[in-house]
């Protein structure tokens, strides 16, 4: 490939832009990715990722989830509850028609098999790569970066944006929405007296939800609250955090008995209106940041960077351009009931569930009740949940 010119440039070597240029890997396209960052054997981010049941389908495909298989936890079962309040749902395997619902891996872990298979098929990946400017006219591209010292120019038929929202937000036809939920989500591994078995739980209290998603033998937390909160929780010392952490989730575990390094970060709903420009197309952070309740942020990009590729693949089988406006246009209109069923799930669970509405927190586990009583209804909410809002 030259240096000065290919079909599609990723601005982004994380997961998301991984999976885009793997999706692309048996066509003709010249594909290169940017990375910012070093390079990714150095990435040690311990965060806990749900990946549904599609994600794992999509990975399989990718040829990535056998070089996962020692890294990742299933999850069988789903407990909701309400604390506080009468109610709850249980979403089993079963309900959906999965052999699992979902399955826990660390972002690490992702990272390193995502990389492997990228250069493994030949994928061009530049890490350490800095973007100092982009630009595009009708025909084309142009991205100036600096790489390895030396400042190079390249142009593509499609830029994609995937860096997580830095780069997008100076395109002048594309509008961000944002909303703060003065939330921060405190993450860590911890380890209870009760092993886990496969149950993933989610329950939700007036402060925000608090997520325990089984994890090898024990746990990954995902604890919701104010920065207040957040910031006193995470000075605890271990024995206090523990403590703290049994009291807000309730016995259902029993005691929690150790923890690890912990991590807090602030939360908010962020979304591109629209997720194209010209010969520009956003996915995964770069098009939307979901709050982490139910575990929809991850999928929905992942959804981006596969149902992208398809589209790429069918516009080429066809003899048409790639990052033309009639393709472009195919992809806001395809991932956009996706997006916004996402969006609009994440911010209604999370407004329904934390305030302190004692009558709202009443009508919320009422919901809960009938909707575990309801298997046609379990089986809808359970497949919109790792399927997207297509199902």
């Amino acid at each position: 490939m030259q240096d000065n010119n290919c079909d599609i440039v990723i601005i982004g070597g994380g997961p998301v832009g991984m999976a885009l240029a793997l999706a692309l890997r048996d066509s003709n396209l010249t594909t290169l990715l940017l990375e910012a960052r070093g390079l990714p054997e150095k990435v040690d981010d311990e965060r806990p990722l749900a990946l549904s049941h599609g994600s794992y389908l999509i990975l399989q495909r990718l040829e990535v989830w056998g070089k996962l298989l020692r890294h990742n936890t299933p999850i069988k079962t789903i407990h909701i509850s309400n604390k506080g309040f009468l109610g709850r749902t249980v979403l089993t395997t079963e309900d959906a028609g999965v052999s699992a619902l979902g399955y826990v891996v660390n972002y690490h872990d992702l990272y390193h098999a995502l990389y492997d298979a990228t250069l493994e098929n030949g994928i061009l990946y530049q890490a350490g790569a800095d973007v100092k400017a982009f630009s595009t006219d009708q025909l084309s591209s142009h991205v100036q970066y600096t790489h390895e010292g030396t400042e190079r120019n390249i142009s593509a038929k499609l830029l994609v944006l995937a860096d997580g929202g830095r780069l997008s937000s100076q395109i002048a036809d594309i509008d961000f929405k944002t909303e703060a939920y003065d939330q921060w989500a405190i993450v860590a591994n911890v380890k209870a007296e009760i092993p886990q078995s496969g149950i993933a739980y989610e329950r939700f209290t007036s402060d925000g939800p608090v997520a325990l998603l089984p994890s090898g033998n024990d746990f990954a937390l995902v604890w919701t609250t104010s920065l207040e909160m957040a910031n006193e929780i995470l000075a605890l010392d271990e024995e206090r955090f523990l403590y703290r952490l049994h009291k807000h989730f309730g016995d259902r575990l029993g005691r929690f008995v150790a923890a690890g390094k912990r991590a807090g970060f602030p939360l908010a709903l962020k979304y591109a209106v629209p997720s194209t420009s010209q010969r520009i197309a956003l996915i995964g952070n770069a098009a939307q940041t979901l709050h982490p309740v139910a575990g929809q942020g991850f999928n929905l990009g992942l959804r981006d960077a596969y149902e992208l590729a398809q589209i790429s693949l069918a516009t080429v089988a066809d003899n048409k351009e790639i990052g033309s406006p009639a393709m472009l246009a195919r992809y806001g209109q395809l991932r956009r009931t996706d997006s916004q069923g996402g969006r609009i799930f994440t911010d209604s669970l999370i407004k329904l569930f934390s305030n302190d509405n004692t009558l709202l927190r009443h009508l919320c586990g009422v919901g809960l009740t009938i909707l575990d009583n309801c298997p046609p209804i379990k089986r809808f909410v359970s497949r919109r949940m790792i399927f997207g809002a297509r199902g």
